[in-house]
């Protein structure tokens, strides 16, 4: 049996719209993991966060995290690559968010490695939110004044708002950052009427990630096959050889695959992976 080797994303994808497993997936991945095929995700969650909600699967390869800025052993537990900003790049785009109106999240590594979600007290609903999602979460830090020590490497700053709260600076920071940093810019899946800008290492992304994940497991891109539903999962897609957007998706995600399956409320990721397993026994 020649092995599957599948890289999915997590949320609208593999994840229930309540940001859970169902047991028919968790169940199929972990007997597909089982059998030698190399299964794992990409996502632009942390590795805290994505465990929460996808950790009842026993991963045992590299995943791809912050929407490609870490590459993360999660047997060993220790970061095997990523792309970082450095602390003077970050704390100028702390600064420009700041003529704007918006003191972000920074998602950084410490000089240890530990994930670290550094901020200011956080005034704005979307913001409170977001943590108060993640309740009791070790990596959230109140700073008086936020800026990113020279000992971080950053992963990935944030801004949460609405649309037009944030169209400026993204104008801004795509003008006069062009080729330095990766934007973001996306209707959240969980705050309802509010998009995430994410600024990141102009290879912090999901195509790069993939290709970094490849390379890691002994496959070739045009090996594998990609799962995705949101904008920034074309990225993904391209870069895959099988590209599969699943039946919820964005209609441009639909366009660039070559199959849309089922939603993520029917298992669309586990059946398809199924099929294709049976198809190679």
């Amino acid at each position: 049996m020649s092995p599957l080797y599948a890289l999915t994303d997590l949320d609208g994808t593999l994840l229930q719209p309540d940001a859970t497993l169902s047991a028919m997936t968790k169940d199929a991945i972990t007997r597909l993991l089982e059998q030698g095929h190399v299964i794992s995700y990409a996502t632009a969650r942390s590795y805290t966060s994505s465990r929460k909600a996808a950790g009842s699967i026993p991963w045992r390869h590299p995943l791809v995290l912050y929407n490609g800025a870490l590459l993360y052993d999660p047997v060993a537990g220790k970061r095997l690559g990523g792309a970082f900003l450095d602390s003077r790049l970050t704390n100028e785009l702390i600064g420009l968010g700041r003529t704007c109106g918006h003191c972000p999240l920074l998602f950084a590594l410490d000089e240890h490695d530990r994930e670290r979600v550094l901020h200011e007290k956080l005034e704005l609903g979307g913001y409170r939110q977001f943590a108060a999602s993640r309740p009791n979460d070790p990596r959230f830090r109140e700073l008086p004044e936020l800026s990113c020590p020279e000992t971080a490497q950053t992963m990935i700053i944030t801004y949460i708002g609405h649309h037009d709260e944030l169209a400026g600076l993204r104008e801004r920071v795509s003008r006069d950052y062009e080729g330095r940093v990766h934007l973001h810019f996306m209707q959240d899946t969980y705050i309802a009427d509010h998009y995430f800008l994410e600024i990141s290492h102009p290879k912090a992304n999901k195509r790069d990630g993939l290709i970094a994940w490849a390379q890691c497991v002994g496959c070739r891109p045009e090996e594998t096959i990609a799962f995705g539903d949101n904008l920034n999962d074309i990225g993904l897609l391209e870069a895959a050889g099988i590209k599969v957007a699943v039946g919820n998706a964005q209609p441009a995600l639909k366009k660039a695959a070559d199959y849309v399956i089922g939603a993520n409320t029917e298992d669309g990721v586990a059946k398809h992976l199924l099929q294709l397993s049976a198809s190679r026994a």
